[in-house]
């Protein structure tokens, strides 16, 4: 949708702008487009307790109820109480394996719709576009559904056999993508925006009340040239919005070591930079290995694509690989065969150094291949790869040369022939002062999903440091990486707004009131 065909008056406030529109975006949008919840009839929730308090005013919409009293006693695998709690009811015992059905029904009830702005870069599903495309979701595909569209069921269409219980990158950005039309939201979508500035609007003596600018640009397809291409133009919009939503995410901006020689051109900081090295046939099983550095999923998935080519790979990470909180440790054996596979190998073929006579590096290169480094024997043994658990590194050289550093202070040089730096990332909250820092639990740090997530009320999703009233943020921008727990964020902020709409608060504008307003501005 063309932001210009919405004809916004000037001065005109916006119920609610929703900055970002992967997952989150379009879960939220969903529920306040007026699809609602409720506890259906017929069904049971396996969770006694749970139930007899849905049993309670089974007349009201999930939206209507009391969020925190639900939430009291529920345990599941995030931290955010309406997140277990919205899993549960959509996902029942989904943990143990089981395929309960969800005892909710979706009734759509336009009279209940908040009107809403998504803005996003990119197509509905946000960042899943950029990901690689072949390689499985490390979550189960029934996980990674939106509610009211069955995830299995859309993919059976696309594909006669569904091999296995999960997805690729490829076939959720589709989904989502399909999810957006096939529930009618496109209207609400504003996408090829990006967002330049969010800030806080003070009241004039006109009457106009304390509220949201947000400013930004949108791509626009121009004029049509000879050859078929089209000019693409930058245009300026400006914003007025009660509430405005962060749910950006946080792949934008990869994270750096901050060592020296980081910079060099063949230190990269991204999977798809190792899969077009890839594809421009620089790397084979006669290359100097790939140094990866990171122990998340990002940095198995470049391990097991150089796995594929026969490509050694050096594996240096910060961890000890029985640390419970690596990933690897936390993923069942069974449902991911591949990241098992890696961490076997970060496992049984750690390097162990030899005490140096004469210095306190070792030199690892040409002669010296990690094949021949003595590693346990076991059946999935991979002479390629080396892992350097507990080691940092130090720098990079412009001889391809890298130093690793262990918790011990003994380094090694290690000859590789590109180092892939997969650590994690930071969101792109540049439209913020100080880039959102101030909104972190920790207000010195940067904002990140793991370690320093947006500080929100755990059942409205309010920003706790906002500037003013009416700032949400959601996803892993409040620390839920996993689609199937960030839609507890759209469940509480829809919750939220649609208190504040029955108090009568931040602008009473009904859907019936917002189309009249844009077919008189038509006309």
């Amino acid at each position: 949708m063309d932001l210009h065909d919405k004809e916004i008056l000037p001065g005109e406030i916006l119920p609610v702008v929703i900055i970002g529109n992967g997952p989150s975006g379009i879960c939220l949008s969903y529920l306040l487009s007026g699809y609602t919840p409720y506890l259906s009839p017929e069904a049971s929730h396996p969770n006694p307790l749970l139930h007899s308090k849905l049993e309670e005013q089974p007349h009201l919409s999930l939206l209507e109820q009391d969020l925190e009293y639900l939430c009291e006693g529920l345990e599941g695998r995030s931290s955010n109480p309406v997140a277990v709690l919205f899993d549960s009811l959509l996902l029942p015992d989904s943990d143990f394996g089981l395929d309960h059905t969800s005892p909710l029904e979706w009734r759509y009830e336009p009279e209940r719709a908040i009107p809403h702005l998504v803005l996003g870069k990119g197509p509905p599903g946000g960042a899943w576009h950029a990901m690689e495309g072949s390689m499985l979701t490390l979550s189960l595909a029934n996980w990674m559904e939106l509610p009211g569209l069955k995830l299995k069921d859309w993919m059976r269409e696309k594909r006669r056999n569904v091999r296995n219980d999960r997805a690729t990158p490829a076939e959720i950005a589709s989904y989502y993508q399909h999810y957006v039309s096939q529930m009618s939201l496109e209207q609400s979508f504003a996408c090829g925006t990006t967002v330049t500035t969010v800030t806080r609007q003070p009241g004039n003596q006109e009457g106009s009340p304390p509220c949201w600018r947000v400013m930004g640009l949108q791509r626009r397809e121009g004029e049509e040239l000879g050859d078929g291409s089209a000019v693409s133009e930058e245009v300026p919009f400006s914003l007025l919005a009660h509430n405005v939503v962060l749910a950006t995410g946080t792949h934008d901006i990869p994270a750096r070591l901050g060592v020296e020689g980081e910079s060099l051109p063949y230190v990269c900081h991204s999977f798809w930079e190792l899969e077009a090295a890839i594809s421009r046939g620089e790397l084979d099983q006669s290359s100097d290995p790939v140094l990866v550095v990171g122990a998340g999923l990002t940095a198995a998935d470049a391990v097991l694509a150089a796995h594929h080519l026969n490509t050694p790979v050096y594996h240096a990470f910060r961890r000890s690989v029985t640390d419970p909180g690596l990933i690897f440790n936390q993923l069942p054996k069974l449902l991911y065969p591949e990241y098992h596979k890696v961490h076997q190998m970060m496992t049984q073929q750690q390097y162990r150094p030899s005490p140096p006579p004469l210095e306190n590096a070792q030199n690892l290169h040409d002669h010296s291949t990690p094949s021949s480094v003595t590693t346990p024997s076991s059946p999935s043994s991979y002479p390629g790869y080396l892992s350097f658990p507990r080691h940092r590194v130090v720098a990079f050289r412009p001889d391809r040369k890298c130093i690793l550093e262990s918790e011990s202070g003994q380094q090694t040089v290690v000859q590789i022939s590109k180092a892939l730096v997969l650590i994690g990332a930071h969101p792109n909250l540049s439209f913020l002062g100080d880039n959102g820092r101030s909104l972190g639990i920790n207000p010195d740090e940067p904002i990140t999903c793991r370690r320093n997530p947006i500080e929100v009320d755990p059942f409205t999703n309010k920003v706790v440091a906002a500037e003013g009233p009416g700032l949400y943020a959601m996803g892993p921008l409040v620390g839920e990486n996993f689609v199937r727990f960030l839609k507890g964020g759209a469940l509480a902020i829809a919750s939220d707004l649609a208190k504040t709409q029955r108090e009568g608060e931040g602008g009473d504008m009904t859907t019936d009131r917002w189309v009249d307003r844009q077919v008189t501005a038509q006309t």
